[in-house]
């Protein structure tokens, strides 16, 4: 009888460290859900900006080749004299 006793101890033991490992499983997966959809808006705010940033790009390097004086004292501006 104290061998049963011991035996269902144990099991129960068992059943509730499964049940804890179960649990810990759930959350972490909510928790890269929940990161995943992070990471998902944080690139659908990105994406118009880096959008902007090449047609900005691109403008400085015609604007560099139709006038380089005054495209090279624009990027002395941006570089040197804003923050």
């Amino acid at each position: 009888m104290k061998y049963i006793l011991i035996f269902l101890v144990f099991v129960a033991i068992e059943v509730m460290l499964r049940a804890d490992q179960q649990y810990k499983i759930m959350v972490t997966q909510s928790k890269c859900d929940s990161i995943q959809h992070v990471a998902d808006s944080l690139y659908g705010e990105l994406f118009p900006t880096q959008i902007e940033l090449g047609r900005y790009q691109v403008a400085y390097e015609i604007f560099a080749e139709r006038n380089p004086k005054a495209a090279s004292e624009f990027g002395d501006i941006i570089s040197n004299e804003t923050e």
